[in-house]
C-alpha cells in the first residue's frame, strides 16, 4: 500500500492500528511520488534472557572436553601472541 506523505499525516492512526492487526501489511510513504518511508509492525521482543538461555542449551549440546584442562587466563599472552621463543 503506498500513500503519500499528507495521506500518512492525516490517517496515521489508523495506519497503525491496520499494520498492527495484519503482520504483513506494508505502508509505503511516498514524497514526490517517491517511496521515502516505509510503516510496518515491528517484531516481538524476545522474553529476556532468551539469548543466555539458547546459549545454555547450545553450550550443553557440546561434546565434553577430553585431555588435559588449561585455563587461558594464565596464557593469555601466548594464546593472543603465540608461544615465545626464547
Amino acid at each position: 500500500m503506498k500513500v503519500t506523505v499528507t495521506e500518512a499525516r492525516q490517517t496515521l492512526p489508523e495506519l497503525v492500528r491496520r499494520v498492527k492487526a495484519d503482520a504483513d501489511l506494508r505502508v509505503q510513504i511516498t514524497v514526490h511520488g517517491d517511496v521515502a518511508a516505509e510503516l510496518r509492525s515491528c517484531s516481538p521482543e524476545p522474553p529476556r534472557g532468551a539469548a543466555a538461555n539458547r546459549l545454555r542449551e547450545l553450550m550443553a549440546e557440546l561434546p565434553a572436553h577430553e585431555g588435559p584442562g588449561r585455563s587461558v587466563s594464565e596464557s593469555v599472552n601466548e594464546h593472543l601472541y603465540g608461544k615465545r621463543h626464547e
